[in-house]
């Protein structure tokens, strides 16, 4: 025993060396002193080369230093050209190409650059190439130009690759310079060494990356077998995908390019053939059959011994399956392998994989094995595996209680806020999408609120506990676990949980007198907000013990949700001014204000009158109601029912910029013209816009108000009134700006008493049927939807002919009818072939709408390109004639 102590010992030292870092505590002033030695008349070059290589680790560790320090060691440095060593002369290169020397500094070393840069030793060469193309500028670059040039077209493939890659960096600087380069590099595209083919590619490609015929040509010419190289191969298949997309080639006919990919699966380098793979199935509108030999050799790479083989195969499986499943489940066998790999990336990808794949009979073995699985993984690859498995339940609905034990088992298991959130989100899904679920799932959700540490999450349970309990067979089992919260947890949760038994006591009678009780006990909590929502909930429901039905009108205000935007209250909230008159709520604009692409501004083009600023604040509304209001003519019309965003009548950086915004009232359409003159030299007068309504027959104008003066650069307006029947009216209206022009003196400014009449074409201006709809969403589509009721209700089913894709037919429908999407519903998952989107809105005379549209494509599964598009369109409103009005819309989009 006494022997073995000292044994002990020495294994320990030995495992405190292995850790230590040669650059351990070193600092910056002490290896600047160091740095003298460079200055010695004896060089020793190993000294010299541990000096450099501590003050490179202390600056890519992001030390800097001082000009000063910088300038005295850089010119310490140019001395080391004098020794002959290699090592210390590799070293130099490298902390020159570091210390980025300023322009006065550089013509010291160019000298010794250049000496070396034609030196015999090609290690010389290579490196002073890398170095000067790196610290030099423009003037200097055009006298070594030739030097260069020679480089590239070397026998010695080290020195031809540094030529090709200070071209590259060169390219971004002195781009004129390099494309002169493009015989050279073209010669070196044939070299033989793989590096230099790879480089000179690359170079070759971004020197005419900006003609896309030239890229073409390329791409064409190498395809035929001229590349050996696999890097280089590698590129040219990242270019023909390129060319592919650019060119939109169909997958149909002569496909050189398609066929050059394919050929590339039999090519014997693994990185070529993964390359070629990933290419074909990230091609947009590839077939399953095209899709095939891809499948194949990734599959193969799936029982590769190589870990990256196997995970770059699952990844690129695991991004095909969310387009194409049907086309990966002939590796649901190779990927079932995949799951116990050591490798836990490997293994989440496989399983999600199998999620996105597998059928309804699999998913009994898939929970088994998922179940060993998840504690091995980290919570972000957990959040995969739950949004698949959330996927798996929709899609295979009768398996929900296999899946939801599962989420129920995983969410009481260890883990961090978003895995949980991932987790609550799931069941909640699951519950609005499966009736069936809905007892159990709230259940585990009761059950995870117990002891549940995110005040976030209890929040988003009991305000869903407080929407869906009422509803089950038997509501009461839930208050105990609601009663709970209000005793054990924080002011926020307490807070929510007293607004959640007063839903219960508003739609259960039964329960009323004893949650009574209990709002009761919470007037004497010790948290303002939570005596202050007990003491509202007692006032509205009735503080009295009696059991009876509540008014439907109480319900509302317990359930229903603000149909007004929160940032337009805060808006008006902000912009009251306290006068007699309190504040009323009916006048906060209801419309979402939405910025789309199309409505930017072009860029440097000056506002043009009131509103002209695309994305303003809600109070514009407000701005455009005291405006009209403010004008006489207008003054009549009522309220301003909605503003639309302004529309462009002009093409940008033209002699007058013109824009309209759309007001509609019941009986009324008013045209608000946005004018601005963009000629100095010119005065415009009596401004107004002749609109032409041969086309918009139901309109008849009733006002015009002329714009009195328009000077250089000072926004003004014109407006057009016209009256129209009720409900929706569209039309097209071609414009003519008309107006009196008057020549402006530069210098003294002051216009010509004589004027000459002149008119300017502007664009067509179309009244649509989304005009007369303000965007209004729900925050609870689906108690909105019951709580509306049947009696004005109208479905029908409509064929919207062939689209390219079920998005692009809601998209389409949405832009019909001008209504706010819920609950993320517009977005259309990839490979679904029906969807369901629901929408909201207030219809022209404040008709409140909910609309809920289900899509489907009709023809066989394996269907490619366009599809025929079935819809269901199912409308609830306060009115029948708007039901009526909104499927009339929508027959005639």
């Amino acid at each position: 025993m006494a022997m073995s102590q000292p044994i002990g010992k020495k294994d320990d030292d030995r495992d405190d060396e292995g850790e230590y870092s040669p650059f351990l505590g070193i600092e910056k002033g002490a290896v600047l002193q160091e740095a003298r030695v460079f200055n010695d008349s004896q060089l020793d070059p190993r000294r010299c080369s541990q000096v450099i290589t501590k003050l490179l680790y202390l600056l890519n560790q992001g030390e800097t230093l001082t000009k000063a320090e910088a300038t005295g060691v850089f010119f310490s440095v140019t001395k080391l050209f004098q020794s002959k060593d290699l090592v210390l002369r590799r070293m130099v290169y490298l902390i020159i190409k570091e210390l980025s020397p300023s322009s006065d500094e550089v013509i010291i070393v160019t000298s010794s650059l250049m000496k070396d840069m034609n030196s015999k030793t090609d290690m010389y060469r290579a490196n002073a190439i890398r170095v000067l193309s790196r610290i030099i500028d423009g003037t200097l670059l055009t006298q070594i130009e030739r030097y260069l040039k020679q480089a590239i077209v070397d026998k010695n493939p080290v020195v031809a690759s540094a030529a090709l890659v200070s071209g590259i960096h060169l390219l971004q600087t002195n781009p004129e310079i390099v494309k002169r380069w493009s015989n050279e590099v073209q010669e070196a595209v044939q070299s033989r060494a793989a590096l230099v083919q790879f480089h000179a590619l690359a170079l070759l490609h971004q020197i005419r990356q900006n003609d896309r015929l030239a890229v073409s040509k390329l791409v064409t010419s190498l395809t035929r077998g001229t590349v050996r190289s696999p890097l280089a191969q590698c590129l040219l298949i990242r270019y023909t995908s390129q060319v592919i997309r650019e060119s939109g080639i169909t997958q149909t006919g002569d496909r050189p390019f398609y066929d050059y990919l394919e050929g590339c699966l039999r090519h014997k380098a693994e990185m070529v053939i993964f390359e070629a793979a990933r290419a074909i199935t990230e091609l947009n509108g590839v077939s399953n059959r095209e899709l095939t030999p891809a499948i194949t050799v990734l599959q193969l790479f799936l029982s590769s011994s190589k870990p990256v083989l196997r995970f770059a195969a699952v990844r690129t499986l695991n991004k095909v399956a969310m387009t194409h499943p049907m086309a990966v489940t002939n590796c649901n066998i190779d990927m079932e392998s995949l799951i116990s790999d050591q490798n836990r990336s490997i293994a989440t990808l496989a399983i999600t994989t199998l999620l996105k794949t597998g059928n309804e009979s699999s998913v009994d073995r898939l929970m088994k094995q998922i179940t060993n699985f998840m504690s091995d993984i980290a919570d972000e690859f957990k959040i995969v595996v739950v949004e698949a498995i959330r996927s798996l339940c929709l899609k295979f609905p009768l398996k929900y209680r296999a899946l939801m034990n599962f989420l129920s088992n995983i969410l009481r298991e260890e883990g961090g806020f978003d895995y949980k959130k991932a987790i609550v989100d799931s069941i909640v899904i699951l519950i609005r999408d499966i009736p069936d679920a809905k007892e159990s799932g709230l259940f585990h959700l009761c059950e995870f609120i117990e002891d549940c540490e995110f005040t976030y999450l209890s929040t988003q349970i009991l305000h869903f506990l407080g929407n869906e309990g009422p509803k089950t067979s038997d509501p009461s089992k839930y208050i105990r676990y609601i009663n709970n919260r209000v005793i054990l947890e924080n002011a926020t949760v307490r807070a929510c949980a007293v607004s959640t038994l007063a839903k219960f006591c508003a739609t259960v009678d039964s329960l009323k007198p004893r949650i009574l009780i209990l709002l009761r006990r919470c007037l004497y909590d010790n948290d303002d907000e939570v005596r202050d929502r007990a003491t509202l909930y007692l006032s509205i429901l009735g503080d009295d013990a009696s059991v009876g039905e509540t008014d439907e009108s109480k319900k509302e205000f317990v359930f229903g949700s603000l149909d007004i935007p929160l940032v337009n209250l805060e808006s008006s909230l902000k912009n009251y001014e306290p006068t007699e008159e309190p504040f009323n709520i009916d006048f906060v604009p209801k419309e979402v204000k939405s910025q789309s692409l199309a409505e930017k501004k072009a860029p440097g083009k000056k506002a043009t009158g009131l509103g002209a600023s695309h994305n303003g604040p809600p109070s514009t509304v407000d701005a455009y109601e005291k405006l009209l209001s403010s004008i006489p003519e207008f003054s009549h019309f009522g309220k301003l029912f909605k503003s639309s965003a302004p529309v462009e009548l002009t093409e940008a950086e033209t002699e007058y910029s013109v824009n309209v915004v759309k007001h509609i009232f019941d009986g009324h359409v008013v045209f608000q013209f946005n004018c601005t003159n963009t000629i100095p030299e010119q005065l415009l007068e009596n401004v107004t816009v002749i609109m032409d309504a041969s086309e918009a027959e139901d309109f008849s104008e009733v006002s015009l108000k002329p714009l009195a003066s328009l000077p250089y650069d000072s926004p003004g307006q014109t407006f057009v009134a016209f009256e129209k029947p009720e409900g929706v009216v569209v039309g097209k209206f071609a414009n003519t700006l008309r107006f009196i022009v008057k020549e402006v003196d530069p210098s003294t400014g002051e216009a010509e008493d004589d004027g000459v009449e002149d008119e300017y074409q502007l664009e067509d201006l179309e009244v649509d049927s989304a005009d007369f709809m303000l965007k209004v969403g729900v925050s609870n589509f689906r108690n909105a939807w019951e709580s509306m009721g049947e009696d004005c209700e109208k479905v029908d089913e409509y064929g919207l002919g062939v689209r390219e894709s079920l998005a692009e037919a809601v998209n389409a429908v949405i832009n019909i009818l001008g209504m706010q999407p819920c609950e993320g519903t517009e977005v259309v998952p990839s490979n679904s072939r029906s969807h369901t989107c629901l929408l909201s809105g207030v219809f022209v005379g404040n008709v409140r709408v909910l609309v809920r549209l289900s899509f489907g494509i009709e023809g066989g599964a394996k269907q490619e390109g366009p599809k025929q598009i079935a819809m269901k369109l199912a409308v609830r409103s306060e009115d029948q004639a708007v039901s009526e009005a909104i499927h009339e819309m929508v027959a005639s989009g």
